[in-house]
């Protein structure tokens, strides 16, 4: 039985180790396997960032990564979180009647909603931001080169 709590919760926490893929698909889910090695790249940028400043070219393209892989684990705990309760069981429980209860919704699944929603929103507005700003400064910079 996949219950819906136990599967948001898991998208939203674990999410970008693949954890939420293993628990309803299994080990053999190749994208529960791909997940965490793009949440890798990420990171890696991260850690390019506190080594070597934000000015580092390869840091900008790998730190929004990290967010937008985040981010898509949080829009996917929303999903989960607001199948209804046939809807989840008929996908994720199809051999028992779509009225079961591990589909149901109680308050610690909309507390996972909520919480995935506001981190979720935040991690991709910051992506989004820092990516932006990164391009526009290095245009700015460029422009200066050319200008010299």
């Amino acid at each position: 039985m996949k219950n819906k709590t136990l599967a948001t919760w898991l998208t939203f926490l674990g999410g970008p180790l693949g954890l939420h893929r293993f628990y309803l698909f299994g080990f053999k889910d190749y994208l529960g396997w791909t997940i965490p090695w793009v949440t890798l790249l990420g990171l890696y940028g991260l850690q390019r960032v506190q080594e070597f400043g934000l000015d580092d070219f390869l840091s900008w393209w790998l730190l929004p990564i990290f967010g937008f892989t985040a981010a898509a684990c949080a829009l996917n705990a929303i999903v989960y979180g607001l199948m209804t309760p046939e809807a989840w069981n008929a996908r994720f429980n199809p051999h028992h009647a779509v009225d079961n209860p591990a589909g149901n919704t109680n308050w610690l699944t909309i507390g996972a909603i909520v919480i995935a929603l506001m981190v979720g929103a935040t991690l991709l507005l910051s992506s989004f931001a820092y990516s932006f700003q990164r391009y526009f400064e290095y245009q700015i910079e460029e422009a200066h080169k050319m200008a010299l």
